[in-house]
């Protein structure tokens, strides 16, 4: 039944006029495989038809002209600002305006500058010739976002059947002081929130970070613990099992190392929380058919990549999420990727709500963790363009690297160095290899600037050349 519905299809495809998407390159979009193919028809169909009425209104062929990127530096909010200032120093990404030959307007974005190449591959084609984009994330979200225009309906309805209305998204931050991560509860749930990730770490005792969230956590917030592939000496089954006792705790993301499929599957058996596989070792596929998680995340995936491992999470039942990081124009698109994907009802993550400013006319916040799909043409979303030319001058400064003092409560002391430019020390400082780690121990840390004085200097020179520094209890620094 599929062996005829695809070669249908294909047919179908043949038969367009030049220029429009034919059987090579949706196979070659597809990697040439059947079950991919299948999974990516009603996509191609929805687009096709669009591609049709478009076409027809527009009275001839849409073409790229001309693709602007802004380069901006958003703020963080106030409250959340020196955490995250630490951290990742300031943040920084690129808008991009795509323009086309009948006077349409596209909407992208991305962390990084997609290259000179990649952006001129877009030029002169067809938004259409990008059904399932494989290319650049940001730049097919300005595809999708002029396919829609062009056709009159919502980016989800070029994807597939509406699956839902609303959408769940959860909120993010980085390890810090319980202080914090209480207040984090606070200032997210009363936004609407219902979803806190943040990844452990080993300069904070998790238990007592739990402590403090459950405090102030309203009732049915949950927290998705990303254990980033370990790095510690914990027990791992023994400590999730003892963070699972806490109502709040939600989910556990990757806590073993990507390649340890059964240790997931082990997991599974042992935790009563939902384990999470995000960074899957064999590309979402032979670790999904094992069912070695009961949830799954795809990070940054290209649209065309998203949308074949839909078909293949929709096959088998099996829940999932899009992460995506960046500013409303991102979310929005992964709104409508999660509204038209049959399974994809875990929370999406984005990090939109981290910062203070966006380019966009309408920040939405979401109702009990949910936001609404828009059903204007396109993404939904319009510029603002006071906004974005004050982001595009803004220039923040850049944070200088600091030292984590970690105090144990049998007095002994440590010292690290922490470098925004390397941030994944802060939870995985196993990568120096300077001594075991774990995420229960006995400790709390400050975050120790550069005050201008001789103390400061001579620890930071001690760190420099011993890489930790550990002082016994009642010593001298």
């Amino acid at each position: 039944m599929q062996r005829s519905l695809l070669a249908h299809f294909l047919d179908d495809l043949d038969c367009r006029a030049p220029g429009a998407i034919n059987r090579r390159r949706f196979l070659a979009t597809v990697g040439g495989s059947a079950a991919a193919a299948v999974a990516m028809l009603p996509a191609y169909r929805h687009a096709l038809a669009a591609r049709r009425r478009a076409e027809s209104e527009a009275g001839g062929a849409i073409r790229v002209e001309s693709i602007e990127a802004h380069e901006i530096q958003p703020r963080y909010n106030k409250w959340i600002h020196h955490e995250l200032q630490h951290f990742y120093g300031p943040s920084k990404r690129y808008v991009y305006e795509v323009k086309t030959n009948t006077g349409l307007v596209g909407l992208g974005e991305s962390g990084s500058l997609e290259s000179e190449g990649v952006r001129k591959g877009y030029i002169g084609t067809n938004p259409f010739d990008h059904v399932g984009d494989m290319t650049s994330l940001g730049l097919g979200t300005a595809m999708y976002d002029l396919m829609g225009q062009a056709a009159g309906v919502p980016v989800h309805r070029l994807i597939g059947q509406r699956q839902r209305r609303w959408i769940k998204v959860g909120s993010w931050t980085v390890s810090a002081d319980p202080t914090h991560m209480a207040e984090a509860v606070r200032q997210y749930s009363r936004r609407g929130y219902t979803w806190l990730k943040y990844h452990l770490s080993p300069f904070e005792n998790v238990f007592d970070q739990l402590e403090a969230m459950q405090k102030v956590a309203p009732p049915g917030f949950k927290v998705q613990f990303d254990v980033t592939m370990g790095g510690t000496d914990n027990h791992t089954p023994d400590l999730l099992i003892r963070m699972a006792r806490y109502p709040i705790c939600g989910a556990f993301e990757d806590p073993k190392l990507e390649k340890d499929i059964d240790a997931y599957k082990e997991l599974r058996n042992r935790v009563r929380v939902p384990i999470l596989y995000h960074h899957s070792p064999l590309g979402a596929t032979f670790e999904v058919v094992r069912r070695a998680a009961d949830g799954y995340m795809l990070g940054h995936a290209k649209i065309g990549t998203a949308i074949r491992k839909a078909g293949l999470f929709g096959e088998l039942d099996l829940p999932f999420m899009l992460q995506n990081v960046g500013g409303e124009i991102t979310r929005t698109m992964t709104s409508h990727m999660h509204a038209a994907f049959k399974t994809a009802t875990w929370h999406t993550h984005c990090d939109a709500e981290t910062w203070r400013d966006d380019v966009v006319t309408k920040r939405i916040d979401p109702i009990n963790g949910l936001i609404p799909v828009p059903e204007k043409p396109g993404l939904g979303v319009s510029i603002d363009r006071e906004q974005l030319e004050r982001l595009k001058k803004q220039k923040l400064p850049k944070q200088a690297k600091w030292i984590i003092k970690t105090t144990y409560k049998n007095g002994t002391r440590m010292y690290n160095i922490a470098n925004p430019d390397e941030s994944i020390f802060m939870v995985r400082p196993d990568r120096r290899k300077l001594l075991p780690f774990s995420y229960d121990a006995p400790l709390s840390s400050e975050w120790w600037d550069d005050d201008g004085s001789k103390r400061y200097r001579e620890m930071f020179e001690r760190i420099t050349k011993q890489g930790v520094v550990l002082v016994k209890p009642g010593a001298r620094d």
